[in-house]
């Protein structure tokens, strides 16, 4: 289901961004039916209903004591548009993370359809044998149902229990949370950089650097360089960070972040799929729950990505704030004179 998945909502999202359509000449010369009517075919009825209802009460004709149930009936009337309404667009709401940029193409993509179904995006019309019907239940809730050529079977969704979800803050479709943006964000954070290096707005300044207490030094209080070759005979010095250190201090401000993203199980399943996963992507009917071990491996790939990815720029090629230690110099003589030194300092 997973690789229908993907292809489904990466087919759909590529015939939303193209231009295709509008170069088929068969798709141009016909009609399209966008008018699913949902709310007019729900509440045909429900006027005669209504007075029927009305008219038992009024006249005491009731079938039930007290005309309890009539009473009940005609709020539930009386409610149900509005109810409709916000039914819908809750339903659009959650269907339009579809569209976000990070979107995870694992996500369920009957999803993906009913937003191109509610957005009319072409060749998801009714004269594409697409139908949406709302129903409203004699308990009182409404239960909406999508058919179509991509539906394996008609989608059922009530909004009772749509909105039993989302007001324990959970949606049918994952949002992806923006990890590039969190770890730039972090970047200020782990207290490895100096605060004139950040800007009002919180992003690191153009030319930032690590501080000077993370760079490595010599027992005698000089900078320890690592010496790369560049060509020609030729090298360069390059600082060498306590990378220990850095990740010592880093790793409470990460873990805080990652915390922050694990709140919510499906956003982080849609953050390693996006970001994290290499391929190995996990499922949000199968992998749900979280259980430990993958708590952990997302823990560990997302301070790696952030490492490897973000704060690697800062630690590696970086050359000698010491003008003379930047220049470049022949490799040989180096080689020679750091020979030289080794001896003298060692006696031999």
């Amino acid at each position: 289901m997973s690789n229908k998945n993907v292809i489904t909502n990466l087919t759909i999202k590529q015939m939303a961004e193209s231009s295709a359509m509008g170069f088929n000449k068969d798709y141009i010369a016909r009609s399209s039916d966008v008018n699913f009517d949902i709310l007019g075919k729900a509440f045909r009825d429900t006027g005669k209903i209504y007075a029927k209802l009305k008219i038992a009460i009024e006249t005491n004709n009731c079938i039930s004591d007290y005309c309890e149930y009539e009473m009940n009936k005609v709020k539930q009337l009386e409610q149900a548009p509005q109810a409709a309404l916000d039914f819908l667009s809750m339903i659009i709401s959650n269907v339009e993370i579809t569209e976000e940029p990070n979107f995870d193409p694992n996500n369920n993509f009957e999803y993906t359809v009913i937003n191109s179904i509610l957005k009319e995006r072409p060749g998801f019309s009714k004269t594409d044998g697409y139908d949406i019907a709302l129903h409203l239940l004699e308990d009182g809730t409404q239960d909406i149902i999508f058919t179509g050529p991509a539906f394996e079977k008609p989608l059922v969704i009530n909004n009772s229990a749509l909105n039993s979800l989302n007001e324990a803050g959970t949606t049918i479709v994952a949002s992806t949370p923006d990890i590039t943006k969190d770890m730039v964000k972090l970047l200020t954070e782990v207290n490895i950089f100096s605060p004139e290096d950040v800007s009002e707005a919180g992003q690191l300044k153009s030319g930032a650097k690590i501080k000077e207490e993370f760079i490595l030094k010599t027992a005698d209080g000089n900078f320890d360089y690592e010496i790369v070759e560049i060509g020609n005979g030729k090298g360069r010095n390059i600082l060498k960070y306590d990378m220990d250190r850095i990740k010592r201090v880093s790793t409470p401000f990460i873990e805080a972040e990652i915390a922050a993203t694990m709140a919510s199980e499906e956003e982080t399943i849609a953050a390693w799929n996006v970001y994290l996963s290499e391929g190995k992507y996990w499922s949000y009917t199968e992998d749900l729950p979280l259980d430990q071990n993958k708590q952990n491996e997302f823990s560990k790939k997302y301070k790696d990505y952030f490492m490897n990815n973000y704060l690697l720029q800062f630690t590696k090629n970086q050359l000698p704030t010491v003008p003379e230690d930047a220049m470049v110099f022949d490799l040989a003589e180096a080689k020679k004179a750091k020979a030289q030194a080794f001896i003298e300092a060692n006696n031999l």
